[in-house]
């Protein structure tokens, strides 16, 4: 995908050279790594999504972060951004969670708290209920049924240039650049 925002526009939350190795180096190579795999695969013609519930080995790791890395990049926004979501996801998170603060600090515990590599996750399950899960490697929440809306890498790769080993400090700084209209879109559809 290309981003929907030039690759200054996160900083400070995210530097210009955090962007191009994430999104230029890592996703770039995900992308490649699958497009090599899919010959004679039986996925040539599967969305991400369907390939992320089906497959396995080096089909299932690229498509995995190829699905996670898209909806990582398309949930930020370089312009002024809500601090807060609006609407029916804000009913969802106050009633799924007691308030917003309490959902954040759940969801950053979570981030920060994942042994190892991996995602934090918002997603809504075919009720509408809201769930926060960790997904280790190339999982995703649409491997237990459940609709990804947000997420927070807490791969090295994604922080590690601005934040060094301090993953909490780079959670906590997501919170200004969330887009919570395509949040509350994902919700929604």
């Amino acid at each position: 995908m290309a981003l929907p925002y030039a690759p200054e526009a996160l900083e400070p939350v995210i530097s210009r050279e955090t962007i191009g190795f994430h999104h230029g180096k890592h996703l770039a190579a995900y992308v490649n790594n699958l497009n090599g795999l899919l010959d004679g695969s039986g996925f040539e013609n599967a969305t991400l999504e369907e390939i992320v519930c089906k497959a396995t080995g080096g089909i299932l790791n690229n498509a995995g972060q190829i699905l996670n890395h898209e909806l990582y990049f398309g949930q930020f926004t370089g312009q002024p951004a809500k601090s807060e979501p609006t609407g029916a996801l804000a009913e969802a998170i106050n009633r799924d969670f007691g308030s917003f603060d309490a959902f954040k600090e759940e969801f950053q515990k979570k981030g920060a708290t994942l042994f190892g590599s991996g995602w934090v996750w918002l997603s809504a399950d075919k009720d509408g209920k809201l769930i926060i899960t960790q997904e280790t490697n190339a999982a995703n929440p649409v491997q237990r049924g459940l609709k990804p809306l947000l997420t927070f890498d807490v791969w090295e790769h994604a922080y590690y240039l601005d934040y060094q080993n301090r993953r909490p400090n780079h959670l906590a700084a997501l919170w200004q650049i969330i887009d919570w209209n395509v949040i509350g879109q994902r919700y929604q559809s």
